[in-house]
């Protein structure tokens, strides 16, 4: 009598914001562990004092676990005509990035299209027919069995995504079988259903792994319920199994605004989280309750805000991830990415497991060679690829100009670009493999149409935007084609590189002088290209006689090698053949053709090997004006693969050996030189 008077006294002490939180947590219908950490704070609650510190965080504990999307998800638009529109629509070129989503999503439509397949297993005939009966009416492929010994065989012959079993049969019975197909098939579900249900043999096989258990005579709605319940937890696990994809290429190719339309195209929600130059762990997975201030990771946050548990989440400049005393962030990562992992993530600030498999998650890099050897391996690599002039002209007259007219305030002032200016303007006021920078110029030149309109009337206003408008407009032009521009001279070649801007133009110029057999390196090199170097003068010495070099060349001599833009570091094997050329050059006084440009990696027998990024060391040599690339006949099947606008105007040789290229890039001499005995030792 008296604990019933202290419960109810307590009762009526309780603040009605507790009462509130306990009603909100049993219609929130969280799940099962969930609940049960919800209800023990509750009771902790009840015994705080409101003014103490803790009692506050509590109810925000509480309030978290609450708005958390347990079990909302968006309904997947799998329309891959639809998918297929919106990319289009979205973005120009990117051919094999949009075939590998259209696979991607392709499978995910398989998954859930597929036949639900379920086991009965009763020894009542009856029970069985009538099981099989109502399932099937569902759309459901059944199978029945009339004891487990026949269940367990039939699970050896086929996969079932669900086994609804009797409890008492003779031969192997429900419990038993439970633990075998388990065993057999770890992904398949089971529900036991008994006419002689207890406590404790419903919990018995809640612990062997049944996700329900039903006593008899069974409710049909209720059974209809489960099932669905499970089939749809099992289409979005099924879905959102497979590789994380992440999006590498230069600046402005289009990588974010693709996960954009990933989005649009699935009908989810997007969020955007950017890494750049994150350092403490605990921004993605949260701070411990003790401390104070504490609050989830932003991972939590950002599914807290959606209301949905599988949205399309882009972690961008995932290789930008820094590292310091408070924590390896890239760790984390570790555990968010992988399947394996990640459909019991724990956040600390959360402290109970909230599955993240349902999360479609898509990483941005520039390059992910900086990314850490276990993450990278979790990850699969889409290259974004720069455009070609072609592709730049069609995105910017179809898609750019008429966005940036409108937002503007253009619409009743129309002067169309002509081709020739939008030409002008990638060409003389760009330089770059994606399209930010053509974007900004187009931005400056309708601002400035604009306060043209203002200030002259449309009587004035340009009819035409044409290229003499264009330069009138931007002022002098940014960029020469240095190589069209330039002159062959002795000890100068032009080189193909690639960093994580797109492809580049490099120039590397040597020279002799007296000395005392020294190789001078400078540019800002790394130990890779330095490497590289010493590489071609051992081949060149070696092979002198072959090449026309003089024997005696390096004595008392000391060569100077120099690849300007020093303030800028470089680095990889690309250069090796430039660095050969060049000291051919200066050694037999023969001018390199500035309109020949190369890469590749050079052994100390001459052999030139293969190297990456061919298609934007291509597009970097179009745009320098470049006639004719040489590269590494390994990089054949690149070439090939390449569209043609890629090697429109230009001249592509393939080669395997330095020897082969010597007389491509270099000229006859134009005039007598001293000979480079007499050069080094006078």
């Amino acid at each position: 009598m008296g604990l019933f008077k202290k419960t109810e006294e307590r009762e009526q002490r309780t603040p009605q914001e507790l009462v509130d939180l306990k009603l909100a947590v049993q219609k929130a219908q969280l799940p099962e562990n969930v609940a049960q950490v919800a209800f023990k704070e509750l009771e902790r609650l009840e015994n705080t004092d409101p003014s103490m510190a803790e009692y506050t965080i509590g109810l925000t504990y509480l309030d978290l676990l609450i708005s958390l999307p347990w079990k909302r998800f968006t309904d997947d638009n799998l329309d891959l005509a639809h998918a297929k529109e919106v990319l289009e629509a979205r973005h120009f070129g990117l051919h094999h990035v949009k075939e590998r989503i259209l696979d991607y999503l392709a499978v995910r439509t398989l998954c859930s299209i597929g036949a639900f397949h379920i086991l009965v297993v009763d020894d009542e005939e009856i029970a069985r027919t009538n099981l099989e009966y109502v399932l099937k009416k569902q759309g459901y492929e059944v199978d029945t069995a009339a004891n487990g010994a026949e269940a367990l065989e039939c699970v050896k012959r086929k996969d079932y995504d669900l086994v609804l079993t009797d409890l008492k049969m003779e031969k192997l019975d429900g419990m038993q079988l439970l633990e075998s197909v388990r065993k057999l098939s770890p992904h398949t579900d089971t529900v036991m259903i008994t006419g002689y249900a207890t406590v404790t043999s419903a919990v018995d096989a809640m612990k062997k792994g049944a996700v329900h258990y039903l006593s008899k005579p069974i409710n049909l709605d209720e059974l209809r319920k489960i099932v669905q319940h499970i089939k749809e937890k099992k289409k979005h696990i099924q879905m959102s199994r497979g590789p994380i994809l992440c999006f590498t290429g230069p600046p402005g190719t289009g990588k974010t605004s693709i996960g954009k339309a990933i989005a649009e195209a699935l009908e989810r929600t997007f969020v955007r989280l950017s890494l750049g130059g994150m350092r403490d762990e605990a921004e993605l997975r949260g701070h411990r309750r003790t401390y104070v201030g504490a609050m989830p990771g932003r991972i939590i946050q950002e599914i807290r805000r959606l209301g949905m548990k599988n949205p399309v989440f882009m972690l961008d400049e995932i290789d930008k991830i820094g590292q310091d005393f408070r924590g390896d962030p890239a760790s984390v990562l570790l555990e968010i990415l992988d399947p394996e992992q990640n459909s019991n993530f724990v956040d600390y600030y959360l402290d109970v497991p909230f599955d993240l498999s349902s999360v479609m998650f898509i990483a941005t890099s520039n390059v992910v060679e900086r990314l850490p050897g276990p993450l990278l391996d979790r990850l699969e690599v889409i290259s974004f690829p720069g455009y070609t002039e072609k592709e730049k002209l069609h995105i910017a007259r179809n898609h750019m100009i008429p966005r940036e007219i409108k937002e503007h305030g253009l619409l009743r002032c129309k002067s169309p670009f002509t081709d020739g200016a939008i030409l002008n303007i990638i060409r003389d006021y760009t330089r770059e493999a994606g399209l930010r920078q053509l974007e900004r110029e187009i931005c400056q030149v309708c601002r400035k149409l604009a306060r043209i309109c203002l200030e002259s009337g449309s009587d004035y206003f340009p009819k035409l935007v044409d290229e003499n408008l264009v330069q009138q407009l931007l002022g002098p032009r940014h960029h020469v084609r240095e190589v069209a521009a330039g002159e062959n001279r002795v000890g100068v070649t032009t080189g193909l590189v690639w960093s994580e801007f797109g492809g580049e133009i490099i120039f590397v110029e040597a020279t002799i002088m007296r000395g005392t057999q020294q190789i001078i390196l400078t540019g800002s090199l790394g130990s890779v290209i330095k490497e590289s170097a010493q590489t071609a003068l051992s081949f060149i010495r070696s092979h002198s006689q072959d090449l026309g070099v003089p024997e005696g060349f390096f004595k008392d001599t000391d060569i100077h090698i120099h690849i300007p833009a020093g303030a800028i570091p470089k680095d990889g094997p690309s250069a090796g053949v430039t660095i050969a050329m060049s000291l051919l050059s200066v050694l037999t006084g023969r001018p390199a053709r500035r309109d020949v440009a190369m890469t590749g990696e050079l052994t100390l027998s001459g052999r030139i090997l293969p190297v990456n990024g061919i298609r934007e060391k291509l597009l970097a040599a179009q745009r320098a004006g470049v006639k004719m690339v040489i590269l590494p006949r390994s990089n054949e099947v690149d070439v090939k693969n390449l569209d043609a606008d890629v090697t429109e105007d230009l001249e592509v040789f393939l080669s395997d050996d330095l020897t082969e290229i010597v007389d491509r890039v270099l000229m006859q001499k134009v005039s007598r030189q001293p000979p480079i005995s007499q050069a080094g030792t006078s």
